[in-house]
Formats: structure tokens, C-alpha cells, sequence
């Protein structure tokens, strides 16, 4: 019998490759008349703020963005630019090989499974198009539940969606938002995910020390399904 109940992933860099920002998002800045780097480096700064919904729906957080660098956007700017951010970001994501397997294999285990990402709004509206929507029991957005990684509520409210104890959670993530460390703050066993792309990964608030346990892929990661592991002091 599995140690684990259920399987927690992380999305960007863990269920998908690592990412980076691609030439979409330039355009966008320009179209809002500002320029490239300064708009990126404010969406940089800024990402956790915006992913707990701090600065408010997607046209206002735009905007705000787009003026700290001295654009001014007219409304109907921002109402093009939306889905055109929404189609970058998507373009920013590909899956990994084997995320899609290694969720059949949980499912066929007969394990709960499910979502926790520290994100904007634009990962809730393409996520239920990508191939591992059907495989998720539950989705827990930051900007939809209004706090970040590594907040004890994110973890709690996936639990009590997949009706599970955390400390019958497996969570895998690359890092980011010191996920790991919250996680196994709650009481779940935690896997860090070091595949080797992630070098180049666009991260934010990244664990700066993690002697837990690592995996160089989603299926190494599952291995340590079956294996209670003891919880670092």
C-alpha cells in the first residue's frame, strides 16, 4: 500500500519545462507604449504581488504595471492587450514529457492529484485546455485564493478539496516561492524537482537551501511515493 494518498504539483518548472520569457511579451510592451526591459523588469518585481491579486483585476494590474514605467494605456489598449498576454504566457509553457504519463500512473493508482501555483490570471484560463487538466482532481490559484506560496492556506485548501490529510501529501516542486519548505511546513513529505533545465528557470523567492529529498524527473519523483520520509527539523 502507497505511503501517500495523494500527489501535489507545482506548475511552471515542475509539471512544465522551465521557462522563460519569450518575445510576445516585448511586443506587448510596445503596443502599450512603454519599453520591453522596463516592462519585464516591473512584471518581475512585481509577480507575487500581482499573483495574491494585490494589484486587483487583470486591466488594472496592467495598467499599473504598464504606468510604473511610464506608459500611459488607453482602455482600449488594455482590453487588447489581455488576451495577447494570455497568449504569451501560454506560449511560454510546455508541458514536460512525462507529466502526462506520470498523472495517468497516479490516477490508475487510484491517488488524488492535484495543482498548486503561485500565478496571474492567465494559467486559470488556458490551463483546462491542456492535457493534464483531466488528470487534476483540484487547482489551487494564488490569485484566485488571494495568498502565495509558502502560506499554510494554499496547501490546506488543496487538502481539503481532495479531502486528504497533508500529511498524506506527496508535494513536488522545483523550488520556487519556497514551496518546498512550506509544504513540509504542514505537514506533507516534499520532493524538489532538479531537473536539469531548470537552470534557466524564471523563478521568484526560490528555497535558497534544500537538503530534502530531489528528483531529476517527475517519474524519479514519484518514487518516493511509497516512502515515509522523516520530517526535517
Amino acid at each position: 500500500m502507497t505511503a501517500h494518498r495523494a500527489v501535489l504539483f507545482d506548475f511552471f518548472g515542475t509539471l512544465t519545462c522551465a521557462v522563460s520569457r519569450g518575445r510576445a511579451h516585448r511586443h506587448i510592451a510596445r503596443w502599450l507604449g512603454c519599453d520591453p526591459r522596463a516592462f519585464t523588469a516591473v512584471l518581475d518585481e512585481t509577480f507575487l504581488e500581482r499573483a495574491r491579486g494585490g494589484y486587483g483585476p487583470p486591466a488594472r494590474a496592467l495598467r499599473l504595471v504598464t504606468e510604473a514605467v511610464g506608459g500611459r494605456p488607453t482602455r482600449s489598449q488594455l482590453a487588447l492587450a489581455q488576451p495577447l498576454r494570455m497568449a504569451a504566457v501560454e506560449a511560454d509553457t510546455q508541458l514536460r514529457e512525462d507529466a502526462v504519463p506520470v498523472l495517468r500512473a497516479l490516477k490508475a493508482r487510484g491517488l488524488r492529484t492535484g495543482l498548486i501555483s503561485d500565478c496571474g490570471p492567465e494559467l486559470p484560463g488556458y490551463l483546462p485546455k491542456l492535457p493534464v487538466a483531466k488528470l487534476l482532481d483540484t487547482c489551487v490559484y494564488s490569485i484566485e485564493v488571494g495568498v502565495c506560496k509558502p502560506d499554510p492556506q494554499i496547501y490546506r485548501t488543496a487538502c481539503r478539496r481532495l479531502a486528504v490529510d497533508p500529511r498524506d501529501c506527496l508535494y513536488i516542486g522545483d523550488g520556487g516561492s519556497q514551496e518546498l519548505t512550506g509544504a513540509r511546513a504542514v505537514g506533507m513529505t516534499a520532493v524538489r524537482l532538479a531537473a536539469p533545465d531548470l537552470a534557466g528557470h524564471l523563478t521568484f523567492n526560490s528555497e535558497q537551501v534544500w537538503k530534502g529529498p530531489t528528483a531529476r524527473s517527475l517519474t524519479e519523483a514519484i518514487g518516493y511515493l511509497d516512502a515515509r520520509l522523516p520530517k526535517a527539523a
